[in-house]
């Protein structure tokens, strides 16, 4: 018996659309990047980008428990000397809640190039549009 190994030619990759509307931001970041990555098929390669395309709708629902709103902070630095910036997530999710959604799926996936290719496979919509209706993306229940 052998054991088949992917590659890149032979993925056969599909759309699917989630809608995070009362998910829990971490539970949704899990499930997405597992996506992303390929885990949900009989094929995963951990060295070959198997996953399929995801689209997130309805990221400004999405909810964050606890105190998370005022505790949590987006943190990013702007390259130069003390440009350490910080945003409580109640601001970020109330003016950029697609790049909450998309920054907690990306720390999920691998820090290499391998990861990079992958974050390029997620779309994040701040409402309940989009326009990927060509590629006929199909329902992934997150709950």
């Amino acid at each position: 018996m052998k054991t088949y190994m992917a590659n890149a030619q032979t993925v056969e990759r599909k759309w699917y659309v989630v809608d995070a509307t009362n998910v829990p931001l971490g539970r949704l970041a899990s499930k997405v990047a597992s996506v992303l990555r390929g885990k949900n098929k009989p094929t995963f390669t951990p060295n070959v980008d198997t996953g399929d395309f995801v689209i997130v709708l309805n990221s400004d629902k999405v909810l964050l428990t606890g105190k998370k709103l005022e505790n949590k902070f987006y943190r990013y630095h702007t390259g130069y000397i003390g440009g350490l910036k910080e945003v409580p997530y109640g601001k970020l999710m109330a003016e950029r809640s697609d790049l909450a959604v998309y920054e907690a799926v990306r720390g999920m996936l691998p820090k290499n190039s391998l990861g990079r290719q992958m974050i390029k496979k997620l779309r994040v919509y701040k409402g309940a549009e989009h326009n990927h209706a060509a590629q006929k993306p199909e329902a992934l229940k997150i709950l």
